[in-house]
């Protein structure tokens, strides 16, 4: 099946407040998110208003899900309950499987021009791995292989492999790809996607078009494609970045609400009773 992915639909990023209140765009949440299994939500937090981001994520609990934050600009520190903290900056990921519960909190600080930049994804996780040991995998940017696959493309490889060349995140049980496509001007982008899966792109800056399509898409647009086995992109004159996420479908029921993500209406409200009670972490 090497067919090329058409487009099924095109979300534009909707402004929204959330932790403390901070102003950022979602690509797609609850609403959209029956149809981008595994994906549940994409948030693009760049921002040169210190007001916008300053106030950050206090703490906050999370279970059943996998949280993957992709810095382009400015650092987040982050802290939990399970004793680990760090900033992570510029170019740098933090993949974190909440699994059967973590309390955290997550606090943005701009560059020195107030800039602060990036996007957190969520992902599901299946019902047999929703209570596995909660992890963090900070991987710093200088851990993230970059390759030209040909000219006037970049692509930086957090998850998957292009090449023969692998990105540092694996060993996810949901098999996603996660790239930074940059294209330099009149160059083209093709890429072998593995049928069956959910494949989304979204536009950072400049003008994409996917597969023989005329019409071309900008900052902010979310791009969801049929099945396939590949995809193509391509810009217009001027350079153009793209994000390009795709993972396995995971097919069972979501019982969600606000930030823990599990099966059933009674696993969702136990998960809050212990929250409540202080019974919600399982690891320490």
């Amino acid at each position: 099946m090497h067919t090329y992915r058409k487009i099924k639909t095109v979300i534009r990023s909707k402004p929204t407040l959330e932790g403390a209140g901070v102003h950022l765009n979602r690509a797609f949440g609850f609403a959209e998110a029956p149809d981008l299994d595994p994906f549940l939500l994409l948030d693009d937090f760049r921002s040169n208003n210190p007001n916008h981001y300053l106030k950050g994520f206090p703490w906050h609990p999370h279970r059943g899900i996998e949280t993957i934050t992709y810095m382009l600009g400015g650092s987040v520190e982050h802290g939990d309950s399970m004793g680990n903290s760090g900033i992570i900056g510029a170019g740098d990921v933090q993949w974190m499987t909440a699994g059967s519960g973590i309390i955290h909190q997550e606090m943005p600080q701009g560059d020195k021009t107030g800039y602060m930049g990036g996007f957190q994804l969520w992902a599901n996780l299946p019902a047999a791995h929703k209570m596995m040991r909660p992890r963090y995998r900070d991987i710093k940017s200088s851990q993230i292989p970059e390759v030209s696959p040909t000219s006037g493309v970049l692509v930086k490889i957090i998850c998957g492999e292009i090449m023969g060349v692998k990105g540092p995140v694996q060993d996810i049980v949901t098999d996603p790809e996660y790239l930074d496509i940059t294209l330099e001007g009149n160059s083209e982008f093709i890429h072998p996607t593995k049928p069956g899966h959910t494949v989304l792109a979204y536009v950072i800056s400049g003008q994409v078009r996917f597969g023989n399509q005329e019409k071309s898409f900008e900052n902010r647009d979310l791009i969801i494609f049929e099945d396939g086995g590949k995809i193509s992109a391509s810009d217009l004159k001027v350079p153009a970045r793209f994000l390009l996420i795709s993972g396995q479908p995971i097919g069972e029921p979501v019982a969600w609400y606000g930030p823990i993500v599990m099966n059933t209406q009674q696993e969702l409200q136990l998960a809050f009773e212990e929250y409540e009670n202080g019974t919600f972490i399982r690891h320490k």
